[in-house]
């Protein structure tokens, strides 16, 4: 049925060229006025020249556009000019019709009421002067006369005014259409930022794992130890195998429609985002107090801000303790993780967070903190990394109920 509508839709034809319309106007107004004419309502009886006014009036509308008021100021001149010239009477609504419904049409409505005027004001007292019934002039002929100029007026300044609102209209729809394509375009690039900070929290957090275990089973064995470099090479196997499932998950999930599909991030799984600092024998120790249920979302951004702390503890510091806090303070969640590093960690800058030499090889341009940063601002909270007294501490402080959903 599809194929078939789509088939039968014809393209719609280009629309003529608005001279055409002016060509169209002109001819009929020589031709309406060049009837009455003929038609020698006063058996006066009508000259050759008297049909070189209807044409003056036709040629008069091809300017309509570029010059609308002096076109309808000239046409009146015409009318009156004709009757002065004795012609017979062909009244003076019919050959000035269109040229006060253009002069309306293009925004000129005093000059056409004015023209109106004028013309229905000196034909009235033409023809008071001249003895004819008043009753005939006022009762009738005035009051005709009148209503045509006056709809000509109305129906000229509402084609005036439906153009207008059309114009807005579309201005309106391309203002709209505009708008959703940059909400959608930043709601592409949030979902992007989104995605690289777990591909990098996940992929980076799996690789310091990797990197520290293949170091234990190189130096196992070298000593001979092979029952360590076996645990070791088991750790490597199985954190690879886990990547890998969520790598092939991430991309499943991008390639279907609608916002990709993410594993759920808890507080109770802390344990596995400290986990590669206890296997790099440092002392782990972690604090949890949250009372109030947290958001998914509030989860997911705490897990992740420890796990990249840890992820940076194993790589860049000589730490020997780690302190992992998790608290519920107020109407916001506090993150702090602490070590006491002997100083690899240099102090934090906004350009370059992490400087030291491991550090800009492991990760060159701080993605770690940025990340943790950017993830903590969405949620509407607060975040600072650098050194302290006693080591290196990250802090982050996150809302119960976060601004955005994005994590």
């Amino acid at each position: 049925m599809t194929g078939v509508a789509e088939t039968d839709r014809r393209p719609e034809p280009p629309a003529p060229a608005p001279w055409v319309y002016d060509v169209l106007l002109a001819l009929g107004v020589t031709l309406v006025v060049s009837l009455v004419i003929a038609a020698d309502v006063d058996g006066a009886g009508a000259a050759a020249a008297a049909y070189a006014w209807p044409v003056l009036l036709g040629a008069l509308l091809l300017l309509r556009r570029r010059f609308p008021a002096v076109v309808a100021a000239l046409s009146g001149v015409a009318v009156i000019g004709y009757h002065a010239a004795g012609h017979p009477a062909i009244g003076v609504a019919v050959p000035a019709a269109a040229a006060v419904f253009s002069a309306a049409e293009h925004g000129r409505n005093v000059v056409a009421a004015l023209v109106s005027s004028a013309l229905v004001a000196v034909s009235t007292g033409y023809r008071l002067a001249a003895g004819q019934d008043p009753a005939y002039v006022v009762g009738y002929e005035l009051p005709s006369h009148a209503i045509i100029l006056a709809g000509a007026i109305a129906l000229g300044d509402g084609v005036r005014s439906r153009r207008a609102l059309r114009r807005q209209a579309d201005e309106i729809a391309g203002l709209v259409a505009e708008r959703y394509q940059r909400e959608a375009e930043q709601q592409v690039v949030t979902e992007r930022l989104a995605v690289a900070r777990d591909l990098h929290d996940s992929v980076g957090h799996a690789l310091t794992v990797i990197n520290l275990h293949a170091e234990v089973a190189e130096e196992a064995a070298a000593a001979g130890d092979d029952e360590a470099a076996r645990q070791a090479l088991a750790v490597v196997s199985e954190t690879t195998a886990t990547t890998f499932d969520h790598l092939r998950r991430t991309v499943t999930s991008l390639r279907r429609e609608g916002p990709p599909e993410r594993s759920p991030l808890r507080i109770a799984d802390l344990g596995s985002a400290t986990r590669p600092a206890e296997q790099a024998g440092i002392d782990v120790r972690t604090v949890v107090d949250v009372r109030s249920p947290l958001s998914p979302t509030v989860e997911a951004a705490v897990y992740r801000i420890v796990q990249e702390s840890i992820t940076n503890v194993v790589r860049h510091a000589s730490a020997s303790q780690v302190l992992v806090r998790v608290e519920e303070s107020g109407s916001a969640v506090r993150v702090v993780v602490e070590n006491d590093t002997a100083g690899d960690l240099p102090p934090a800058s906004p350009d370059r967070p992490e400087r030291a030499d491991r550090a800009d090889r492991a990760d060159p341009v701080g993605h770690g903190i940025r990340g943790m940063r950017e993830r903590t601002h969405l949620l509407g909270g607060r975040f600072s990394a650098g050194p302290v007294p006693s080591g290196f501490c990250v802090r982050a402080t996150i809302p119960l109920t976060p601004l955005e959903v994005t994590t």
